[in-house]
């Protein structure tokens, strides 16, 4: 369970549930989380109870632009020491864009100490070369390239064949992950409706066309539901983006099948291979062994 010491180890047959999950680092299950104004206190709370199960911190929108630099440089170390890859969020890079300031943007995210960038299209238009370039340039200053597709604007939605012809595009030019759009409301767009329902015929189409690659994609799922549907869809290891802090062992949960949206489906396939029998009285030696350990 990546080193760490659980306080149920031993019990029933917990560990075989949770090593269900890939170990860090890992390219697929990815967990990243949202961070919209965390205070240093704060995050290390989290961290203390959930760093294992963290692999990326997103420093939401524009949100490292309006923070004492010290403090940023706090955090980006914090998440270093857990081995967590750290990045700005897209629309900060679109603003540099804009002002023609992206080989200068790249330069001082390394030197600040994120390990990654987001390259998205979210609010602007750029042309393939250009955001080709843009993951080059994102190489060239040691940063891992993951881009983000799809867009902002609810009546701006790209239809399932041009995202999924994206973020093949994107793999094939270098980026490490592909990020699918769904804001941090989870609502209107990407693969989710004006109520935050996911669009399962559009997923499915999706997963269809870009087909193994869909290992490496990310899909931004704020909301608790569509976090269990995506969960229950693809797996444990299924990667999903826009997770709130404070969220993050509940959401670890559900992938190990200790919530009831997937932990229904875990006592099904017990029951049904005969591993466990509601009927059968436990064997005590092997209860005495688990209390010993």
């Amino acid at each position: 369970m990546n080193s760490l010491d659980s306080a149920w180890k031993g019990v029933w047959s917990l560990d075989a549930i949770v090593n269900r999950r890939l170990r860090r680092p890992r390219v697929a299950g990815v967990t990243m989380v949202i961070d919209t104004g965390l205070g240093l206190s704060a995050m290390r709370d989290i961290l203390d109870l959930a760093a294992h199960h963290i692999d990326h911190w997103k420093f939401g929108f524009g949100t490292t632009a309006l923070m004492p630099r010290a403090a940023l440089e706090a955090k980006l170390s914090l998440l270093r020491s857990h081995n967590i890859v750290s990045y700005p969020g897209g629309t900060l890079l679109e603003a540099a864009v804009v002002q023609e300031h992206c080989r200068v943007f790249m330069t001082r995210a390394a030197e600040l100490g994120f390990e990654a960038v987001e390259i998205s299209e979210g609010t602007i238009d750029l042309p393939g070369e250009r955001r080709r370039r843009m993951i080059d340039c994102a190489r060239n200053a040691g940063l891992e390239p993951i881009t983000e597709v799809g867009r902002k604007d609810p009546a701006r939605q790209p239809v399932a064949d041009e995202l999924a012809a994206q973020v093949l595009r994107d793999l094939e030019w270098g980026a490490r992950w592909v990020i699918i759009e769904g804001r941090e409301s989870g609502q209107g767009v990407g693969i989710y409706d004006r109520a935050g329902d996911i669009r399962s015929s559009y997923l499915d189409e999706v997963t269809r066309l870009v087909g193994d690659a869909a290992s490496r994609m990310i899909w931004e799922a704020p909301l608790r539901a569509q976090q269990a549907y995506l969960v229950c869809r693809f797996g444990a290891n299924v990667s999903l983006g826009n997770i709130p802090p404070h969220q993050c062992l509940a959401l670890e949960a559900l992938r190990c099948g200790l919530r009831f949206e997937s932990f229904a489906a875990v006592a099904k396939h017990s029951r049904d291979a005969g591993v466990w029998d509601p009927a059968r009285i436990e064997d005590k030696t092997l209860s005495s062994t688990a209390s010993d350990e």
